[in-house]
């Protein structure tokens, strides 16, 4: 077990061999009573899912990690907080390969069109909600739907450990300015980090339908902005983000 500081609250790593799936381990621990604060890193994961239940390969030399957020009253909306991870994780790799992956609505790691890294945020039982992280460093699955990528493709080496180390110190800082209500400086990062604006997107929508459009920045609860070709804005809750 690793301790260490961020921006005003001591944060614990604990590191396992393997496991199923970080997301499903601190859901259960949760659910048991650990704190905020808590990350957990697995060496593998051999049940890893992303979104809407898809599995995410195991990759031995990759970040697989989780952590804890205790909602608290007065906080902003927890589906926000996956802005909140998306800069974190962007500013954690920026360290390690500047300039190469840009952020995907909401919160994936792009390099060239290709996806490096996701995340997953779950709520659980009462306050709970779990954040996990899985990036490509050493490895990269092969999907049937999108390109992917891993740092390695890229020559640039990342350890685990050292990764996870910048990303818990962000993820600290910008959860601070999370609770003081700085949507705002939020949205203005993961902005910065992303696509610019203008850039032609599509949209899969959960029912099967498409949204086309340029990409006009977020809307103040981190919903995506859609410009279609009428001058119309369309805001994107929910849905596959290609470029």
């Amino acid at each position: 077990m690793v301790a260490g500081r961020g921006a005003g609250a001591v944060l614990t790593v604990r590191v396992i061999g393997e496991t199923g799936s970080t997301n499903a381990d601190l859901l259960a621990a949760a659910q048991a009573g650990a704190a905020e604060g808590i990350w957990l890193r697995a060496e593998r994961q051999n049940a890893g899912r992303g979104r809407v239940g898809r599995p995410w390969a195991d990759g031995a030399g990759n970040l697989f990690a989780s952590t804890i957020v205790r909602l608290a009253p007065g906080d902003p909306p927890a589906p926000t907080l996956t802005l909140v991870a998306a800069i974190a994780l962007a500013e954690a790799v920026a360290a390690v390969a500047p300039g190469l992956a840009t952020i995907k609505w909401p919160n994936d790691l792009l390099i060239g069109g290709a996806k490096l890294s996701g995340i997953l945020l779950e709520r659980g039982d009462g306050n709970a909600v779990v954040i996990g992280f899985g990036v490509n460093l050493a490895s990269h699955p092969h999907l049937t739907d999108r390109p992917t990528t891993s740092l390695s493709e890229h020559g640039v080496a990342a350890d685990p450990a050292m990764l996870l180390d910048l990303l818990r110190d962000r993820f600290s800082v910008w959860l601070d300015l999370w609770r003081g209500h700085a949507m705002t400086t939020i949205r203005d990062a993961w902005e910065a980090s992303a696509h610019p604006c203008g850039t032609p997107l599509r949209v899969r929508l959960p029912d099967g339908g498409e949204r086309r459009g340029r990409f006009d920045g977020l809307d103040s609860d981190g919903a995506l902005r859609l410009l279609n070709d009428d001058g119309v804005v369309i805001l994107v809750h929910a849905g596959d983000v290609f470029a």
